[in-house]
């Protein structure tokens, strides 16, 4: 008896594999095989390069100067046809075994080459058409980004009481701007449009801190300094977070102004841990108030995001799921619990401190 064996068409593939390969982009996947060239497009999206699309170009050039008669020239064809190749031979003999251009790096080639074929009419109109869509593009996001700040503006953020309060888009735009201070290749004003697409009016106070760290987590692939904006963003969250409870009321800090404050702070969080019976009283005879001087606001800046959310989520201490404890007061809360049998445990304490932030050892 001869076995039945299943033919293999469309029906007998799993639905989900079925529908992928219906819905498969074949653009895409020529886009990101390896040997391949891909092209940057101005928004970011990675493409197939297509030399046709270089030929069209220049003859919509060609035709802007002579006319649209020129469209059944052999000799402009031909031109093109020449043209078309140099630039496509320019862009690729550099990277032979495939790899990517940027789109601007493209229309620099064409440019060049027109002018070295001495067509200094085409040229010129190429480069005033180049010119114009630029001033318009840019236009146009100047446009969409004061609709979006009129958007946002209107917006009301709900408190941890019930009451609503406008959005303060001020404060939003120095923290993320003080967050991407001194790091290469991060745009603040990325994270704050991509935090301005997930609001809505009513949005939990809360949450508006999250949505800036979430933004500038998804661009840590594009450029992993993003994750010391994504870090900083946390802290500032952590910030409200820790003293809004030690000092008993809403209270918030950038990270230039808790470096006047994590004194005064630290002294408080120590005393406010005890009364929670969440540190040894023993704590409290330490000269609180020397070694709060010591503590360094500059270091939380040493912290890539997912060292600090670990510290976040594990290590500093909390009271009913609220973390009170900040970083700089962490390591010096560590520091005193090591030195506490010392002899001179002020001094250990702070070579302790000072070793640790500096996290020479991690």
């Amino acid at each position: 008896m001869q076995a039945n064996t299943p033919n293999q068409d469309q029906s007998s593939i799993p639905s989900t594999i079925a529908d992928q390969n219906l819905t498969t982009d074949s653009t895409s996947i020529a886009a990101t095989a390896p040997g391949q060239f891909r092209v940057i497009r101005r928004n970011g999206k990675v493409t197939a390069f297509d030399g046709e699309k270089i030929s069209v170009a220049m003859t919509k050039a060609f035709l802007a100067v002579e006319g649209g008669n020129a469209a059944a020239s052999n000799r402009i064809h031909e031109i093109v046809k020449n043209l078309t190749e140099l630039v496509v031979n320019a862009l690729t003999r550099r990277i032979p075994d495939g790899g990517t251009f940027h789109i601007e790096d493209i229309q620099d080639q064409v440019e060049l080459a027109l002018m070295r074929g001495g067509h200094q009419k085409i040229s010129r109109s190429y480069v005033i058409y180049r010119d114009e869509h630029a001033k318009a593009r840019a236009l146009e996001q100047e446009q969409t980004h004061s609709e979006e700040v009129s958007i946002t503006s209107s917006i009301k953020v709900t408190m941890e009481d019930g009451s609503t309060q406008p959005l303060d888009i001020q404060r939003l735009h120095a923290v993320v701007t003080e967050a991407c201070e001194g790091l290469q290749d991060v745009d603040a004003q990325a994270i704050i449009t991509d935090t301005e697409r997930n609001l809505f009016d009513g949005v939990p106070h809360k949450d508006v801190a999250r949505m800036l760290v979430m933004s500038a987590r998804t661009l840590i692939e594009k450029q992993p300094d993003y994750c010391y904006a994504a870090s900083r963003l946390l802290l500032d969250d952590l910030r409200t977070e820790a003293l809004s409870f030690v000092f008993d009321q809403p209270r918030s800090a950038t990270q230039a102004e808790i470096t006047t404050q994590y004194g005064d702070y630290f002294g408080a969080y120590i005393h406010k841990a005890i009364s929670l019976e969440l540190l040894d009283p023993r704590l409290a005879d330490y000269d609180l108030e020397l070694l709060g001087k010591e503590l360094d606001a500059s270091r939380d800046h040493k912290f890539a995001y997912l060292g600090l959310q670990t510290l976040y989520d594990r290590y500093f201490i909390h009271h009913e799921d609220i973390r009170f404890e900040l970083p700089q007061a962490f390591f010096m809360r560590v520091s005193m619990g090591l030195a506490i049998n010392e002899i001179n445990r002020e001094e250990r304490t702070i070579e302790f401190y000072r070793l640790l932030s500096s996290f020479d050892f991690m």
